[in-house]
């Protein structure tokens, strides 16, 4: 079994909540499932859960490459230059990035609020950046938009591999066909 989970902001991506964040379980009540890959509780988007070990391993482990597709709300402009230095990798403390895929994008039309809103500074611009990655460091296209001076507002992940979030409402989940 595969399920796809569109998690909300604040939610921890484990059942057992933590402090102020929430856990899966006040989402999804299935006994038997486990998180394939994880998400930041200050991260939103898709979220994989499986009762197969093997397709646990397959798409949480780096070296199978599942792509992870993210839409990224920054401070600022993303300008050619940036979406460039995205692209060919960036240099973060533990070592520069895996080449990925980086494009201004316009928020897609089923993009729902974020309960809290981000903050906002009248001073300052923010974008939009469809990022593509193969790796999964710890916080990583967060460091990454970071260190081409475009610090991350919001963050959502709408891809792995073959999995999307578009037709998930907000805190809703879906049996999935196995690939």
């Amino acid at each position: 079994m595969l399920i796809r989970f569109n998690k909300p902001y604040g939610v921890l991506s484990q059942f057992t909540p933590e402090g102020k964040w929430r856990g899966l379980k006040d989402f999804i009540s299935l006994p038997g499932v486990y998180v394939a890959g994880r998400l930041d509780a200050d991260s939103e988007g898709l979220l994989l859960l499986t009762d197969d070990g093997q397709l646990q391993a397959r798409i949480a482990d780096p070296r199978f490459k599942m792509e992870k597709t993210y839409l990224v709300q920054v401070e600022g402009v993303a300008d050619e230059a940036a979406l460039q230095a995205l692209a060919s990798g960036v240099m973060l403390n533990d070592g520069i990035t895996l080449p990925a895929r980086a494009r201004a994008v316009e928020p897609p039309a089923y993009l729902w609020e974020r309960d809290p809103p981000i903050r906002v500074r009248q001073t300052k611009p923010t974008s939009w950046i469809e990022l593509t990655i193969r790796e999964g460091r710890n916080r990583q296209v967060r460091r990454m938009t970071a260190a081409v001076g475009l610090p991350t507002l919001r963050l959502i992940r709408t891809h792995i591999g073959p999995y999307g979030v578009s037709d998930l409402a907000l805190g809703t989940w879906q049996e999935t066909e196995l690939p």
